[in-house]
């Protein structure tokens, strides 16, 4: 029996003609709106001054994220702490073109970048102040220690090195201060909710400061039996060497048990809630151990020319057993009576080892009259992963009941199987980059970008358990250009071309490595800002294709090869407007068509996808809409918004054309009030009214259902002040 299910329900809102009205709202607030007393919204520029002695974000030189020709949203932590956000996975979505995908189980987060994920079977890819974090098992992301969020759109290879079209997300941790300032916070919420939250930076002496944070969370779910446990701690160090050289050193430690969870089946006839848990608590959870060191070097030679040098270092580990729906209809006695849930069993044990150098100059010279902001650089890393994977599941067409479960009545606490070896492989990365940048101000308003990036690619992928190795080596140039001009004071056009690339694993049938996956993106755009900063925004048309995707290979059988295309093109809007002394309006809306560009033959199954199809848990259409008002309620300062999220209906099975996940409207609120000087009450609600919906999935079987209706408060003291 095939899977033939289209779950649909009439949207609350059409996002279309919501998306226009604000637009409408946005332009007319903008036409009217005065010079405010009060600052506008944080712009991605503050960043660079959150930082001491003029420190540099890595792999941008002296050149600020406006003045790049490509679409950039910033996402900073007082936005995550207005909303109540503490996850990076949530933060994420908060930005246009971003949509959730399979997250392994609830381990790791994962995401779409205007329709580009990247492999479904390994964490999304981030930095991390320019060091990858989406290498290895490093769980889930606290925000504790994040001080914004950068998404910086289209191909990033020619200056980052391997990665998707969609974009590059590198992460701004928090940075010890001179000055003392902190906080410590606790919430409580719906699902026995707990969790401490603090952060506290001071000077130590004249030439050193440092700063810590972190979070612990236990915390139960609206998923049953399971219980979510998380400890991260960030703490840093910042040290003078003299009047212009820093050295800074982070360190950021995770530990994380959640159990393995595949979310619920959705088939016709079958009507589960969205807290049925159909794995076994007996199992325990998923423990995950992370440990990251950064150490930082920078040095201000004369003039305006920097020095950096970084070194990174993360370990990670993912340990636990797990019990999981079983796919396949031949193995699956669901689809048969409705209500048997055959599960297999599955022991994972991986462990990742990740090494990186960094090293930059950056700063400005003229040559013929002409300004030239150049950023020269080298990075390398050494990356190794230990794989071992035990499984026990029932024979093809057996029809065995065992280790089965009733969907409507799962009885936990059934024997459970032993897990015969599987799978035992250790898989060696070494790459080293070169890459320059030159942005040139060919007038005071036209600049050009002139970006290329040279990549040495190698690996060898040892399987223990058949003894053989497998290697290959490639070497890639990634160009990138682009023109940017400010037409006046508020408005600046832009265009921009990259190119972009990321290796496939494994060899073909003929033994050789494949040829890595190539991109390339189009993006035109304009950006704009009110003198008065009352009114900004920025709107992107983008065009991208990806080449050289792993399919099964049609001459080969059981072999894989690199045929796979697919396409995105679409646009973005974002609006943020000041409307009145106290209310601000932030507005975006992303519209994507992401579809395979040719015929090819599913990896995993070996079914033909046709050209035209859509990707996986990519959504159309989504918008975000945050209305915030700030007034003073019995003398005390108090401030009250809305949070109104889209999304549209995504292909919930790429097997399965057929099966989609419903678009759905989820309507948040949040609040706070200062209590005294240092203290405040936070509270916020989610999903207020209760809109049944399903945040992502691999198959129907296989679908995560979102949480109902929830709340929570925190009060936070501050540690700063008079």
């Amino acid at each position: 029996m095939n899977i033939n299910t289209t779950i649909a329900r009439p949207a609350k809102f059409a996002p279309l003609g919501l998306a226009l009205l604000v637009l409408a709202l946005g332009c007319i607030a903008a036409s009217s709106v005065r010079v405010q007393a009060q600052p506008a919204r944080p712009q991605p520029a503050a960043i660079e001054t959150i930082e001491v002695i003029g420190r540099r974000q890595p792999y941008r030189g002296n050149v600020d994220l406006q003045e790049l020709p490509q679409s950039v949203t910033v996402l900073a932590d007082a936005l995550l702490d207005d909303l109540g956000i503490d996850d990076f996975q949530s933060a994420m979505e908060l930005a246009p073109s971003t949509a959730r995908q399979n997250n392994f189980g609830g381990l790791w987060e994962s995401f779409a970048i205007r329709g580009f994920a990247g492999d479904e079977n390994l964490p999304s890819a981030y930095l991390i102040n320019g060091f990858s974090a989406g290498r290895g098992y490093s769980g889930l992301r606290d925000v504790s220690n994040i001080q914004a969020i950068e998404i910086s759109k289209g191909p990033g290879s020619a200056l980052y090195g391997r990665g998707e079209p969609g974009g590059t997300v590198n992460i701004v941790t928090k940075k010890p201060q001179f000055d003392p300032e902190g906080y410590v916070r606790f919430t409580a919420g719906e699902f026995s909710r707990r969790r401490f939250e603090g952060d506290y930076t001071a000077a130590l002496g004249d030439g050193a400061a440092f700063r810590i944070n972190g979070a612990y969370e236990d915390s139960e779910s609206y998923r049953d039996t399971v219980e979510v446990k998380k400890t991260a701690l960030s703490p840093s160090l910042l040290l003078r060497l003299g009047d212009s050289t820093s050295l800074l050193y982070e360190l950021e430690t995770l530990s994380q048990e959640i159990p393995f969870d595949r979310g619920v089946p959705v088939l016709d006839g079958l009507d589960l809630p969205e807290s049925r848990f159909l794995g076994e608590p007996g199992d325990g959870p998923i423990e995950v151990e992370a440990s990251g060191h950064q150490l930082t070097l920078q040095h201000e030679l004369s003039g305006d020319w920097f020095l950096s040098a970084g070194l990174g270092s993360r370990v990670s580990s993912l340990e636990g057993y797990a019990s999981e729906t079983q796919l396949g209809e031949a193995r699956q006695l669901l689809y048969t009576d409705g209500m048997t849930v055959n599960r297999f069993r599955r022991y994972r044990d991986y462990d990742a080892d990740d090494l990186s150098f960094r090293f930059e100059l950056s700063g400005t010279f003229e040559a013929a009259g002409v300004r030239h902001n150049l950023l020269l650089g080298a990075d390398n890393y050494d990356y190794e992963l230990d794989s071992e994977q035990h499984r026990w599941r029932i024979g093809w067409n057996s029809g065995d009941r065992t280790y089965s479960v009733n969907a409507f009545n799962p009885m936990y606490g059934q024997p459970r199987p032993e897990t015969p070896p599987q799978t035992d492989t250790l898989e060696e990365q070494e790459a080293t980059g070169f890459y320059v940048q030159d942005l040139i101000e060919l007038s005071t308003r036209l600049h050009a970008l002139v970006g290329v990036r040279f990549d040495d690619f190698e690996q060898t992928i040892t399987n223990r358990r058949s003894d053989s190795v497998s290697s290959q080596s490639q070497s890639e140039v990634n160009p990138r250009f682009g023109l940017v001009y400010e037409m006046d004071q508020r408005f600046t056009a832009y265009l921009s071309y990259s190119e972009g690339f990321r290796p496939n694993a494994g060899t073909g049938a003929d033994g050789d490595a494949f040829e890595p996956e190539k991109s390339e993106s189009f993006e035109v755009g304009l950006k704009w800002a009110s003198t008065d900063g009352g009114f900004s925004g920025a709107v992107a048309l983008f065009d991208a294709e990806k080449s050289n995707i792993l399919t099964s290979d049609p001459v080969n059988a059981g072999f894989s090869a690199a045929l796979g295309e697919a396409m995105s093109s679409g646009y973005e809007l974002e609006l943020q407007a000041r409307l009145g002394d106290s209310t601000n309006l932030a507005f975006n809306y992303a519209y994507t068509d992401a579809h395979t560009a040719n015929d090819t033959v599913n990896l995993d199954w070996g079914v033909d996808i046709p050209a035209g199809s859509r990707l996986i848990n990519v959504p159309e259409q989504g918008y975000n809409i945050l209305l915030d008002h700030s007034v003073s309620l019995a003398g005390r300062e108090t401030k009250f918004g809305v949070h109104i999220q889209y999304v549209d209906s995504r292909l919930g099975e790429t097997i399965d054309p057929d099966y989609e996940l419903p678009d759905y409207t989820l309507v948040n609120l949040f609040g706070r009030i200062r209590l005294s000087e240092r203290m405040e009450l936070h509270a916020s609600v989610g999903n207020l009214f209760d809109e049944e919906h399903y945040v992502n999935s691999y198959s129907a079987l296989w679908t995560m259902p979102g949480p109902p209706v929830h709340y929570q408060a925190t009060i936070n003291y501050s540690l700063s002040g008079d």
